[in-house]
């Protein structure tokens, strides 16, 4: 279960940052719109995702909103040097998307963002059209990934979306 403080238009930071991670994971909001700031299409979405669950539509983030919305996926920002589960995770999702660009391999699955991993994520990034920075962040990790709307976060197994 879900929870988080009350949210609605005007609220910025990592729990607006959060919802919007959860809108895009159910496909309520674009992969583009994760940033930071409560405002018309987050307003929007919430009210979607309310009216489609019997919820109050009133465009307020509140305990039963939270209650329903599904469980944060732990989707970390990520830079080379990084090591873990979540690395680990990343990497999983890289190797699946290599099928349809052998430059986004990764290489072992081994827990560590070292050069080949960094190169594997800057390949993905060029090829979804987003920032080529090689670090893994929003964007990166919700950026549709071709068919059926996967996303790297649903490729590394992150979340079921």
């Amino acid at each position: 279960m879900n929870s988080g403080p009350t949210l609605s238009i005007g609220a910025t930071g990592p729990d607006v940052r959060r919802l919007q991670r959860l809108l895009v994971e159910i496909k309520s909001l674009s992969f583009g719109q994760i940033d930071g700031s409560f405002g018309a299409n987050t307003e929007s979405a919430v009210k979607d995702f309310q009216a489609g669950n019997g919820l109050t539509v009133d465009g307020i983030v509140g305990p039963q909103t939270w209650s329903k919305l599904p469980a944060d996926p732990g989707t970390p920002t990520l830079s080379e040097g990084a090591t873990g589960a979540a690395v680990s995770a990343l990497q999983k999702g890289l190797k699946s998307y290599s099928t349809q660009n052998p430059a986004a391999d990764p290489g072992p699955i081994d827990g560590v963002l070292g050069p080949r991993t960094a190169a594997a994520v800057r390949a993905y990034q060029s090829d979804r059209g987003v920032s080529v920075d090689g670090i893994v962040g929003d964007r990166t990790w919700w950026v549709p990934a071709g068919a059926a709307g996967a996303t790297l976060a649903s490729l590394s197994g992150l979340t079921t979306a």
